[in-house]
């Protein structure tokens, strides 16, 4: 086959083996690979809890990954999620998912449990699983300065070891396989590392097709003024969203309670790069470069952290923000699910968190002491056993991310319709509705929503299956992506075939939540959207989500969705 192995490597951990499926290669066509090939690996588990030896932990790459396809470095992570109980997955940049396909690998399953903590180490000389216990409770940061040189690694942080329901998984030091507390799977498994090297090519069948598309969709790219404009993702990393997202007084402010940030303008993007002088990084693969770190060392907050920290807690250390970011990654944990379960603890509490304060309770949920072994447990969870389930702002017991939904009600709908618990990525409506691409619609209208919603839905299950990033969509087009898929596989295909596949990935999630008791009346919005209004001025007024209109696009969606 051509962009595909055929291999797919199965660990057991109970028994210390290994061996190789080699799946049909009309499995490879149907499911594509990434988020699609591991969720038909994981089907016939999710009924299990996360922490049976049984239920797998799946790492899988797409056919475009170690090709000059674009932004191709990605890879999906898949379990079931132990925050939300839902599917549970995660799109993460690095050089984690080269190095499986150069290592000869489409995906790896892991299942069982080790006796002790353990890891495993692949390259083309065949499978280690080692004895990690020498790690137990380091950081990430410390663990990947122990691992073999060149590798490229995955680990936990003590969030995992000490059962924080936000666990990631942490790739090559500066990105993150977060949000459904995957690396608390990991730890189920006494597993604290993964790491891969691998000096193999992934064939492609017409390399000079393959240069052809890859140049259409770098034009693309370059008159993208979202992605390489001068204030764009290429320039400031996503933070690049935040003077807009408060801009459209759509900001989370004092846990959702206000959606503009009056100190926006001294926290946002321009003002990281003016004190920190980051410089541009990425995925293997990807020419825009949209990870900035500092000079001394530290990322620079995605625009999900970077907000929350921020406005969501109504902190202005920008050092603080920062240092949350760190603390987070060493410990290996969702900033997002993170901050947002702080903003709920500080409602709670009825107190504004000092900068101090912020940093000593992360340490504590990493640490798993103190109040922070509550709060590891997630918002929702806090909030009911505290007896006020409204201050958790989740959908399925994940915390929404930085968007308010009373300001776009494209991602109002995305947010409660998601597979994986709030998830401003499932669909990313802000792409149509904020940033108008690939079309400008009503972000104060359900219009067309359900429509949208479902066929973004699609796109972005392909994405996260060719492997591709979701931001060069700004730009490209499944169409696009239907040319290089062709070029490396050799099997034609349009975008509205992709668009098909992307269909069927979704309904297989859907099917597999149905599997663990959810149905339609889990996809709701917290009830704060539907009475109480945002941060209005005398130009734009941000009023309260109507809740008739809302279910009429929910039931909509289950109509196209044939559900």
């Amino acid at each position: 086959m051509n962009g595909w192995c055929g291999n797919i490597l199965i660990v057991d951990l109970d028994t210390k083996r290994w061996a190789m499926d080699h799946p049909d290669p009309e499995i490879y066509r149907t499911y594509i690979g990434g988020r699609g090939l591991a969720g038909f690996y994981l089907k016939d588990h999710i009924t299990r809890n996360y922490d049976d030896p049984a239920m797998p932990l799946l790492f899988f790459t797409g056919p475009l990954v170690n090709t000059s396809s674009p932004t191709s470095g990605r890879m999906a992570v898949m379990s079931r999620s132990p925050l939300t109980g839902t599917v549970g997955d995660s799109s993460v940049g690095g050089s984690l998912g080269t190095n499986l396909k150069k290592a000869g690998l489409d995906g790896l399953v892991i299942r069982g449990k080790s006796t002790d903590l353990c890891g495993i180490e692949i390259s083309e000389d065949g499978v280690r699983i080692t004895d990690a216990r020498h790690l137990k409770g380091k950081g990430a940061g410390e663990t990947f300065s122990l691992l073999p040189a060149k590798a490229s690694a995955a680990v936990i942080g003590p969030a995992a070891e000490n059962g924080v329901l936000f666990s990631s998984i942490i790739v090559d030091g500066h990105f993150a396989a977060g949000r459904n507390g995957i690396g608390l799977v990991m730890a189920a498994k006494n597993l604290k590392y993964i790491s891969v090297k691998g000096k193999g090519r992934t064939p492609v069948h017409d390399p000079e097709k393959l240069l052809k598309a890859r140049e259409e969709i770098y034009r693309l790219v370059s008159a993208s003024p979202a992605l390489s404009g001068s204030f764009g993702i290429s320039k400031f990393g996503t933070g690049a969203l935040y003077d807009l997202m408060d801009a459209r007084r759509m900001m989370p402010t004092d846990n959702f309670r206000k959606t503009r940030f009056e100190h926006a303008p001294s926290m946002n993007a321009a003002a990281y790069k003016k004190a920190y002088a980051p410089k541009s990084k990425g995925c293997r693969g990807c020419h825009i470069q949209c990870k900035k770190v500092a000079k001394d060392g530290r990322g620079i907050p995605e625009f999900e952290t970077m907000s929350h920290f921020s406005a969501l807690l109504s902190n202005t250390d920008m050092d603080c923000v920062m240092e949350a970011n760190r603390i987070c990654n060493d410990m290996g944990m969702d900033t997002i699910s993170a901050a947002a379960t702080l903003s709920c603890y500080g409602e709670i509490q009825n107190k504004t968190l000092e900068p101090h304060e912020i940093l000593g309770l992360l340490t504590d949920i990493g640490q798993g002491r103190d109040e922070g072994a509550l709060l590891g447990r997630g918002s929702a969870r806090y909030a009911k056993d505290m007896g006020k389930p409204e201050a958790s702002i989740s959908v399925k017991s994940q915390e929404l991310s930085a968007y308010d939904p009373r300001g776009a009600l494209g991602m109002a709908l995305s947010f409660a319709l998601s597979t994986r618990g709030a998830c401003h990525l499932r669909a990313y409506p802000i792409s149509h509705e904020i940033l108008r691409k690939p079309v400008a619609t009503d972000r104060f209208s359900f219009l067309g929503k359900a429509r949208i919603i479902k066929i973004s839905e699609d796109a972005n299950a392909m994405a996260d299956s060719l492997t591709a990033c979701k931001f060069i969509f700004f730009a490209a087009t499944l169409e696009e992506y239907a040319k290089v898929y062709e070029a490396v596989t050799g099997h034609g295909i349009s975008g509205q075939d992709l668009l098909k596949i992307g269909d069927a990935v979704c309904k297989n999630e859907r099917d597999m939540n149905r599997a663990n008791g959810f149905t339609h009346k889990d996809d709701d919005l917290p009830e704060r959207f539907f009475k109480e209004p945002g941060s209005s001025e005398q130009s734009l007024s941000i009023k309260p989500i109507d809740r008739e209109a809302f279910l009429k696009a929910r039931g909509a969606y289950y109509k196209i969705r044939g559900e």
